[in-house]
């Protein structure tokens, strides 16, 4: 019978299915193929001798990691950075968004739109380029607070000021494509309820607070569970373009720890250990703050 319902469905839709051969086998030969190769972490793997020729050794590379020195700050510089993301760079799409729905020149409004989306298309490796431009000695951002009695010195030398450096680039990166769902979001809240809204008297704060929020808050509780449930996956690549050998204290996070281990030291059955690792931790959040949300706000990814 679903053999039957499958065949008739296939004669109907077959473009349909024929579109779809390249996605499946994109994620089929990308996604799930590779996922084969996590048995490295399970084993001392060589190169000459193959995956499945190479020593089994268990637990080891796990046991070695969680007992290793850097564990520990791996993870809190990892959290600190995420956290501090979700509080600074989560918000600000949306605030931007409001923003620039409030616009009433279309004109105008395009033009912010299309300068504000224009860092992300360039590359990361120019974004960390005019980062430590602007924050090195005698850079644009260092010289103005000297103003206020900094001296003249690189920022990004200083252990402290490297998540904010982090986080408020990576705002400046991503506000504007961030906002793009926003805005989307932003033009399916029905326009009779504005004007419901007005009629009461609410002003325009107030319509945006039991108005517009309201209309967009399955998107904006989706992409917190989204971006929640990465809390431990901080991308490698902008991190090793802006940190150095003197903030590691604070700039080393685990992606950036595995890359050194894997590609620099060799240490292939370790890094993959770490970032197994890693990845199951990631499913436990999102499967934790899914489930808060579905009970706090009824919305959920599932």
């Amino acid at each position: 019978m679903f053999w039957t319902k499958v065949k008739r469905d296939f004669k109907r839709n077959w473009t349909a299915y024929v579109f779809a051969i390249p996605v499946i086998a994109y994620y089929l030969i990308f996604c799930y193929k590779p996922m084969v190769g996590v048995v490295i972490a399970f084993k001392d793997f060589r190169p000459a001798i193959g995956i499945w020729e190479s020593e089994w050794v268990g637990l080891q590379h796990f046991k070695d990691y969680i007992s290793s020195f850097y564990f520990w700050r791996l993870i809190k510089n990892t959290l600190r950075i995420s956290i501090t993301n979700l509080i600074v760079g989560f918000p600000a799409p949306i605030i931007f968004a409001l923003l620039v729905n409030e616009v009433r020149n279309n004109k105008f409004k395009k033009t912010i739109q299309t300068i504000s989306y224009l860092p992300h298309f360039v590359s990361m490796v120019v974004i960390c380029g005019l980062v430590k431009l602007f924050v090195g000695q005698g850079g644009l951002i260092t010289q103005f607070f000297t103003l206020f009695g900094r001296p003249d010195s690189p920022m990004l030398a200083d252990p402290n000021l490297f998540v904010p450096i982090h986080v408020l680039s990576g705002v400046w990166a991503s506000i504007g494509w961030g906002s793009i769902l926003y805005l989307s979001a932003l033009s399916g809240i029905n326009e009779e309820l504005y004007e419901a809204a007005e009629i009461d008297g609410a002003n325009r704060w107030k319509q945006t607070i039991h108005v517009t929020l309201p209309g967009i808050s399955t998107t904006i509780i989706t992409k917190l569970l989204l971006d929640a449930g990465h809390m431990l996956s901080v991308g490698y690549e902008k991190i090793i373009l802006l940190y150095n050998e003197k903030i590691y204290e604070t700039a080393d996070v685990i992606s950036s720890f595995t890359y050194r281990r894997g590609l620099l030291d060799f240490q292939w059955s370790f890094s993959t250990a770490v970032g197994l690792f890693n990845s199951v931790i990631n499913f436990i959040l999102i499967i934790v703050f899914n489930k808060i949300s579905k009970k706090v706000s009824e919305v959920g990814l599932w």
